[in-house]
């Protein structure tokens, strides 16, 4: 980082900001994607109706509640989607393609790329079923679990995606080969997401919110001779719960106060970071 040309984000902004909003579709049927509330007795069940249960509600309640907050502050996320809910959710897929919002490729269903018995055909059915959808092809990709195979850039460069966010090493964008061409790796914040931080590791509310303004004021304040990229990641399941989405409005607004924050998607990023020649 100390040895880089210092970058220009639109605007001259200090700090670009991308909310990242995981809609996610589990299979009923199946081992459950990640549990909330281990099985009685730790005896795995199929179907885990609690967790699966925990996983609908942010669908049906949640979603809708992280919807508005963004809407009433003018702001947009970038959505990985699982592309069968296009169809088995279809008004919340309405609803994100309505209110302006990037769909990101995330697989057909939620499960990790290890155990998709086809990868190429899932990538690639990703890719067509949101293009079909969405009437435009998606720019990026965010893994299942942020997983990957040896082999998931090359296919994804070969599907048409663009950038990936799975590989959070880094503040600002990194270029990546594939024998398909060049991918884009998008600066993913991991430490502050909803998921590590509170099904993962057990923190409460108000250390996620102290961690994202830690983390927004420290890259802020460096911002003034080198801009950086953050992204906000939650899941309607778990930061759209009654007790916890006033502190991801706050989180928001606290972002919101300060001048020379550039509210982007993660393909606003990525298109800038490509027009810009540094990729």
């Amino acid at each position: 980082m100390p040895h880089r040309p210092r970058l220009a984000l639109p605007g001259g902004a200090r700090i670009a900001v991308y909310v990242v909003v995981n809609v996610e579709d589990w299979d009923f049927w199946k081992p459950i994607v990640r549990q909330y509330v281990p099985s009685p007795q730790a005896v795995p069940v199929v179907p885990d109706v609690q967790n699966w249960a925990w996983h609908e509600y942010g669908l049906r309640v949640g979603f809708w509640r992280i919807l508005k907050a963004l809407s009433e502050r003018g702001l947009k996320a970038s959505a990985p989607i699982n592309a069968r809910l296009c169809e088995s959710y279809e008004p919340v897929a309405r609803a994100m393609l309505d209110s302006g919002w990037e769909f990101v490729g995330h697989g057909v269903v939620q499960g990790a790329m290890h155990a998709v018995p086809d990868q190429r055909e899932a990538i690639q059915s990703s890719m067509r079923i949101l293009r079909d959808f969405a009437g435009l092809a998606p720019k990026g990709w965010l893994g299942p679990g942020m997983a990957e195979t040896g082999e998931t850039l090359d296919l994804l460069a070969e599907a048409g995606f663009g950038y990936v966010c799975d590989w959070a090493m880094d503040e600002h964008p990194v270029e990546m080969t594939t024998d398909h061409g060049p991918v884009v790796a998008i600066p993913y914040s991991l430490e502050t997401g909803d998921l590590p931080m509170m099904v993962a590791h057990h923190h409460e509310s108000e250390v996620w919110l102290r961690r994202l303004r830690d983390q927004f004021d420290r890259l802020y304040a460096e911002g003034e001779t080198q801009p950086r990229i953050m992204s906000l990641s939650v899941h309607p399941y778990i930061m759209g719960v009654p007790h916890r989405i006033g502190y991801f409005e706050q989180a928001l607004d606290h972002f919101a106060r300060h001048d020379g924050v550039w509210f982007a998607n993660a393909g606003d990023i990525h298109d800038w970071y490509r027009g810009a020649g540094l990729g």
